[in-house]
C-alpha cells in the first residue's frame, strides 16, 4: 500500500485542522471548500470565488509519460536532488493501437525505448515512482493506489480529475505546475467557483454513470464549468459505484471544470477494500462526517453553491454525444431522427470500449453481459469492436472471470493497457484516406481527427454498454431499450438491460501490476540525452522580457472557431516528440483554421507574403527573430492539460495570444512559460483584425493586477484601431513573464 504514513497523518490532524477553519469561516462548507481550505498554504480567510488567487500544498503529484518528459526536463533544471512530494510517473500515451495487446505493447517498447529509459532513470534518481509500459492507464492506476478522501492532488492530464470519484480534489495541470510542487513550492489556483449538483432517484435500466455527466455536458457546454468546481450530492450520488463516481468526474474536463467531486461513502469504503486499503478505509470510516460537505450545503444548496443542477436519475435515459464536440447530447431515442436530419453517417464502422473514463471492471462486466446475450442469441457483430482495459489489474481480473473470453467470441479484439485510440494512439487501417464514417466510443473526448487522424470520422461518446449493442447493430440509431435485432436464423431478438458486477466477485487479481519504486542509490544515477536524439532535447531558458512594449509584432493567426490543445498541439504521431521542443513545434497549430481563408494549416506569412503552413510561418518568424501573435475565439485552448501547446508558441517567438476567452489550464500554461495571456475587453475587436495586420502592446512598463493593457492594431494602409487587452495577471504572474517563464524565475530564486 502506497502513502499510508501520509494519509494517517492527514487524517490525525484533520479534526483540529477543520474547527480552526470553523473559526475563520463562520458558515457551513461543501466538501470542495474543506478540501481546499485543508490545504491551504495561505492564512485562511473566506477566499473570493473567481477572484481571490490562493496557493495550496497537493498531497502528490502524477505525470502521463507524454507530458512527463517535458516536465522531467523542467525539473532537472531546478537543480533538487529529490522531489519534495510523492510522485509518479505512468507510461501510458505512447503505446500505439494496431493490432492486439501483446504485439503493441511489443513495439511500444522497442519503439520507445529512449523514452522509457529516460523516464525510469530520472524517476529512480529523484524519488519518482515509475510504473512501467502495459500497467495501465495514468488515472486508473491512481485510482487503485493512490486516490483517497479528503486528498488533493494535481497531474499533467486534464484527466486526473477521474480521483475526485474517491473525493478528492484531484486537478490537471501543465508541467511547469507540477515542477512547482516537486520542487517544494505551493501551487497556485484562483479559488474556485462551486456548481452543485443533486442527484435525485437512482439508476436503471439502460442508463449509466456515463450518462450524467453526458446529460450535464448538454446542460452547461464545454465551457459552463469554466473556473469552477462540480460537486456532486444527493441520495442519488450515494446509490452510484466508486468507480461510476470516477467516470463522471473524469469527464468533468469536458465541461471545463476545475475539477468535481463526491463526498465519501459506502461504496468509496467498498472500493478501497477491494483494492486492498482497508486501513485506509477504516481511518475514513472514523472522520466520515469530515469527508463530505456540511448537511446544511446539500440542504439548502442554492445558499452555498453558485450555481446548481439536478438531475432526476431514475427518469434518465443513455445519451450519445457528438460528433466533433463533447457538449451534443443526444438521448438514443432521438438519435435516428438526428442523424437523419444532420446527415451523420448511419453505419457504425467500429466500436470501442475502455479508456480512463470507463474501464473500470464495472463497466467491462456490463459490457461483457451485451455481447453474452449475442453469443446466446446468435447475433452477429456489425461493426468492429475493441476493448481496452484500464490497468494491469483489471485486465488481469477480468481475463481470469472469462470476460476477456466472452469478448473474443463476438471478435473483439484487446489492446494494451494504455490510451490508446482515446488519444489519437490508434493505427486504424485505410484512415488516411479520410472518408466518411461513423465510430462510438466509450471514451471522453471526440473532436475532429482525435481518435485516427481523420477529419471526416464522426465520433460518438456513449457508455461501454450502449457502444456494445450499438456495435452488434451496426445502426447509429439503435435504440436497445425499443428495437430488436435479427439473428443469424432470422428471429428478432430484443436485447435485456446490461448487468454487472461493482467490484469483482472473486476479489480483484494481479501477477506484476508493473511498478519500479525509486533507487535507494540515486546519486549514482547519471542522466544522458544525446544531442543527435530526436525524441529527447535538453531545455535552454527562454529569454527574459526586455522592459520594453512590444512592437511590430505580425499576425501569425487568426483562429476560427473551436481551437483546442488538439489544434494546437496534435497528439497522435507527434507524440513521439513530445520531450523535443524543436521538433514537436513543427506541428504548432496544425489543426487550427486560418480565419481569412478557411482553411486550416494555410496562413499567410507577412514578409515573403506567401502563404505556407501555419509552422513554416512560425519558423521562419522564429529564424528571423520577428515576435508573433496569436487571435483566438471562445474558449480556446480546451481539452488536455498540455503545456507544448504553451510551448511550441513560445519557443517559435509567439510573444501574445489574445482571444475572446480561455480554457483554465492553457490560460495558466501560457502565463507559465512567459506568453502574455490577453482577452479583448470588447469581443467585438475580433472582427477589428485583419490578415496583414501588425500589433503593438503598451502599458507592460507599468503591467500590474486588475490594469489592462491597450493594443494598438495598424493596418495595411496605415489605419489603425486601439483596442483594451484585459488580463488575469496577479503579482507573482507577472514575475513569470518579467524573468521569461515561471521556471527561469525558480532558478533564479535558487540561484
Amino acid at each position: 500500500m502506497f502513502d499510508l504514513k501520509l494519509i494517517e497523518k492527514f487524517y490525525k490532524n484533520i479534526d483540529s485542522n477543520i474547527k480552526h477553519i470553523r473559526t475563520k469561516i463562520n458558515k457551513p462548507l461543501t466538501l470542495s471548500e474543506k478540501i481546499l481550505y485543508l490545504h491551504s498554504s495561505f492564512d485562511i480567510e473566506d477566499f473570493k470565488r473567481g477572484k481571490d488567487y490562493v496557493e495550496f500544498n497537493p498531497d502528490r503529484v502524477a505525470m502521463q509519460d507524454a507530458t512527463a518528459q517535458m516536465a522531467l526536463l523542467q525539473f532537472m533544471m531546478a537543480n533538487k536532488n529529490q522531489v519534495a512530494v510523492p510522485t509518479t510517473v505512468h507510461a501510458d500515451h505512447l503505446i500505439q493501437a494496431k493490432n492486439n495487446s501483446e504485439d503493441d505493447l511489443t513495439t511500444a517498447l522497442d519503439v520507445n525505448s529512449e523514452v522509457y529509459d529516460f523516464l525510469s532513470s530520472v524517476s529512480s534518481k529523484y524519488g519518482i515512482g515509475f510504473w512501467k509500459p502495459g500497467a495501465g492507464i495514468i488515472h486508473q492506476v491512481v485510482l487503485e493506489n493512490y486516490a483517497f478522501p479528503g486528498g488533493m492532488m494535481i497531474g499533467t492530464d486534464s484527466h486526473t480529475v477521474n480521483a475526485g470519484g474517491l473525493g478528492m480534489i484531484a486537478i490537471g495541470v501543465g508541467g511547469a505546475d507540477a515542477v512547482d510542487v516537486m520542487v517544494g513550492m505551493p501551487w497556485e489556483l484562483k479559488f474556485p467557483k462551486l456548481i452543485g449538483v443533486k442527484l435525485v432517484g437512482s439508476l436503471n435500466g439502460w442508463a449509466s454513470p456515463k450518462d450524467i455527466i453526458l446529460k450535464l455536458a448538454g446542460i452547461l457546454t464545454v465551457k459552463g464549468g469554466t473556473g469552477s468546481i462540480v460537486e456532486y450530492f444527493g441520495e442519488g450520488a450515494k446509490n452510484i459505484s466508486c468507480t461510476g463516481k470516477g467516470t463522471i468526474c473524469n469527464m468533468g474536463a469536458e465541461i471545463g471544470t476545475t475539477t468535481s467531486t463526491f463526498g465519501y461513502d459506502d461504496s468509496m469504503e467498498r472500493y478501497l477494500i477491494a483494492t486492498g486499503r482497508k486501513e485506509v478505509a477504516k481511518l475514513a470510516n472514523n472522520i466520515r462526517h469530515h469527508l463530505t460537505g456540511d448537511d446544511e450545503t446539500y440542504n439548502n444548496p442554492e445558499k452555498y453553491f453558485d450555481e446548481v443542477i439536478e438531475i432526476n436519475l431514475s427518469e434518465l435515459e443513455p445519451y450519445l454525444n457528438g460528433p466533433f464536440t463533447p457538449d451534443k447530447a443526444t438521448p438514443i431515442s432521438q438519435m435516428a431522427s438526428e442523424a437523419k436530419k444532420n446527415d451523420w453517417p448511419i453505419d457504425v464502422e467500429v466500436g470501442l470500449i475502455g479508456s480512463c473514463t470507463n474501464s473500470s471492471y464495472e463497466d467491462i462486466s456490463r459490457a461483457s453481459s451485451i455481447a453474452q446475450q449475442a453469443i446466446d442469441n446468435k447475433l452477429k457483430v456489425k461493426s468492429k469492436y475493441t476493448i481496452t482495459p484500464g490497468s494491469e489489474q483489471v485486465r488481469y481480473t477480468i481475463e481470469k472471470d472469462g470476460l476477456i473470453e466472452i469478448f473474443n467470441q463476438i471478435g473483439g479484439t484487446v489492446f494494451a493497457n494504455a490510451c490508446g485510440p482515446c488519444i489519437g494512439q490508434w493505427q486504424r487501417k485505410d484512415a488516411e484516406k479520410e472518408s466518411k464514417n461513423t465510430i462510438v466510443h466509450s471514451f471522453n473526448r471526440n473532436f475532429a481527427k482525435r481518435a485516427d487522424g481523420n477529419p471526416n470520422t464522426y465520433a460518438f461518446v456513449g457508455s461501454p454498454e450502449l457502444v456494445t449493442a450499438i456495435a452488434l447493430s451496426g445502426n447509429l440509431g439503435f435504440n436497445p431499450i425499443t428495437d430488436t435485432l435479427l439473428n443469424e436464423e432470422g428471429k428478432e431478438i430484443k436485447l435485456t438491460v446490461p448487468k454487472g458486477f461493482e467490484l469483482p466477485p472473486n476479489g480483484f487479481q494481479v501477477e506484476d501490476q508493473g511498478y519500479q519504486s525509486p533507487s535507494d542509490k540515486s546519486e549514482n544515477i547519471i542522466i544522458e540525452v544525446s544531442n543527435h536524439s530526436d525524441r529527447l532535447q535538453l531545455l535552454n531558458p527562454f529569454e527574459k522580457w526586455d522592459g520594453r512594449d512590444l512592437l511590430d509584432l505580425k499576425l501569425l493567426i487568426k483562429a476560427k472557431g473551436k481551437c483546442t490543445t488538439d489544434h494546437i498541439s496534435m497528439a497522435g504521431p507527434w507524440l513521439k516528440f513530445r520531450g523535443h521542443l524543436n521538433n514537436i513545434s513543427n506541428n504548432l497549430l496544425l489543426g487550427a483554421t486560418n480565419f481569412f481563408n478557411n482553411k486550416v494549416n494555410l496562413v499567410k506569412n507577412q514578409i515573403t507574403n506567401e502563404y505556407e503552413e501555419t509552422p513554416n510561418v512560425a519558423r521562419y518568424y522564429k529564424n528571423n527573430k520577428i515576435s508573433s501573435v496569436i487571435i483566438g475565439d471562445e474558449n480556446y485552448g480546451e481539452g488536455s492539460s498540455r503545456e507544448h501547446a504553451a510551448m511550441e508558441p513560445r519557443y517559435m517567438k509567439v510573444i501574445a495570444v489574445i482571444v475572446k476567452s480561455f480554457a483554465r489550464i492553457h490560460e495558466t500554461n501560457l502565463k507559465k512559460q512567459g506568453i502574455l495571456a490577453l482577452t479583448f475587453n470588447d469581443k467585438d475587436d475580433y472582427n477589428k483584425i485583419l490578415e496583414d495586420d501588425q500589433f503593438n502592446i503598451f502599458g507592460l512598463k507599468d503591467f500590474q493586477p486588475g490594469k489592462n493593457l491597450n493594443c494598438e492594431v495598424v493596418h495595411v494602409d496605415g489605419s489603425k484601431d486601439k483596442i483594451i487587452l484585459n488580463h488575469t495577471y496577479n503579482y507573482n504572474q507577472i514575475k513569470w513573464f518579467k524573468a521569461g517563464s515561471a521556471l527561469n524565475l525558480i532558478a533564479e530564486n535558487n540561484d
